[in-house]
């Protein structure tokens, strides 16, 4: 949104404004946010925040800010914003299953039977109350099975319930329709009905899920980063599904956890993804949880890939994606949600810190102070998973048969030497870090 010419224009730092293709300078931010990410600004060197209407070369901003300035915005060229103009395409809850749904199906017809398979790693789900019918259809089929509604633009948990009956959400289907009826779709609150995970992965009998964090950097073409390290959130009851109606055995996001009765703030309700991959490792064996892994980042491309088409690109836009996985007991991961503002507020030191490195790396990849090259690899704790095709590691090596084993360039739930990496990038070598 920066409206001055880069030529000449002076920062309130005192240093002269980065001109394109100057490889530093200062950088003046905004920031609609603040936790995490405000500190991590105000720290960065050579980085100035700018208030109100002043103009900046980079905004964090929430979705509500971009959904009421975005398309009145002149950017230059330099300018980044943390948010695509349709971001909701992926992270509302409808549109993501409508989106996966028809990248299936297209898959299907273009690839065949076994390639369109490796999309099945999302419940079924119906939009409801559009696809209602065909949900009644669904429910009869397979009665006796747990099915969890959620609200399709809610987070933190809000308006989620477990029903088994049809006659549990009679109420609800009546609001529904008598405001459908209305024909002001402003006032209808769609919601997904998904088929509730009954067999999910329990460690000491709970419940729990991953928060595993992707950067998009372009849609056109497509270019992802992972980041090694996120978490396990873990409910603090025992699973069961005899208490369907109990949010703290069936939920597992911190703002529910939390404000159960017997909750310690001090012990939290998280692992860092390091321990969980050491835990199924240990309990599995490394092959096995290969695999998982795989899989895991298999979900993160083709998630992607299903909006790819629909996404509208812009070299300004970037975006932080907080994705939610859920392991079933055969170990096959789901994915349940993607966040497009993940929570970046601390519920513990630990956290706050991964969240800053996260943070931090962030920035380093977005690169505003135009250090980097274009081609790493690795920046930090990100690994690049996919630039307009697969990435591979390095060290690839020869099979028994001589032929050349490549494996994807991820590593999460791995070792994050950031620190010592960082060092090692020309890039940032001689850069104080925070």
């Amino acid at each position: 949104m920066s409206k001055n010419k880069t030529t000449g224009c002076k920062c309130p730092c005192g240093h002269q404004k980065r001109k394109e293709g100057d490889a530093r300078g200062c950088v003046r931010y905004r920031c609609g946010l603040t936790n995490t990410i405000q500190d991590v600004l105000r720290q960065r060197p050579g980085w100035v925040e700018v208030k109100d209407d002043g103009e900046w070369d980079f905004n964090w901003c929430d979705v509500g800010w971009l959904r009421e300035n975005f398309d009145h915005s002149y950017m230059e060229e330099h300018v980044r914003i943390c948010h695509f103009r349709n971001h909701y395409e992926l992270t509302r809850k409808n549109l993501m299953v409508k989106n996966l749904k028809r990248y299936r199906k297209t898959l299907e017809r273009e690839a065949g039977r076994l390639e369109a398979a490796k999309c099945d790693f999302f419940p079924r789900t119906f939009v409801l109350p559009s696809e209602y019918a065909l949900f009644v259809e669904e429910f009869k089929r397979s009665p006796g099975n747990t099915w969890i509604m959620k609200p399709v633009a809610r987070s933190q948990g809000k308006g989620i319930f477990l029903f088994r009956k049809l006659k549990d959400i009679v109420d609800w289907k009546k609001d529904g329709s008598r405001l459908e009826d209305q024909r002001d779709e402003n006032q209808v609150e769609s919601y997904v009905a998904q088929r509730y995970i009954e067999n999910p992965y329990l460690i000491s009998g709970r419940k729990f899920d991953l928060r595993v964090y992707v950067l998009v950097t372009s849609y056109v073409p497509l270019k992802a980063w992972l980041y090694r390290d996120g978490f396990a959130r873990f409910s603090g009851t025992r699973f069961s599904l005899s208490s369907i109606d109990d949010q703290y055995v069936h939920l597992t996001n911190v703002a529910v956890q939390k404000t159960a009765p017997d909750y310690d703030p001090e012990k939290g309700c998280k692992w860092q993804l390091q321990k969980l991959r050491r835990y199924l490792t240990a309990k599995h064996g490394a092959e096995t949880v290969e695999t998982l892994f795989r899989d895991i980042d298999n979900i993160f491309i083709r998630s992607l890939q299903s909006v790819q088409k629909v996404f509208i690109n812009d070299k300004h836009c970037f975006e932080l994606y907080g994705y939610d996985i859920l392991l079933d007991e055969d170990l096959k991961p789901w994915l349940i949600e993607v966040n497009a503002s993940p929570s970046l507020t601390a519920s513990s030191q630990e956290d706050y810190e991964m969240k800053y490195r996260l943070l931090e790396d962030t920035l380093n990849v977005v690169d505003m102070e135009g250090r980097l090259s274009g081609r790493e690899k690795r920046v930090g704790g990100y690994d690049l998973m996919w630039n307009d095709g697969p990435v591979y590691r390095e060290d690839f090596s020869l099979d028994s048969l001589g032929s050349t084993c490549f494996t994807a360039n991820t590593h999460l739930g791995c070792v994050n030497d950031r620190k010592k990496h960082l060092g090692q990038l020309k890039a940032f070598s001689g850069q104080k870090r925070a």
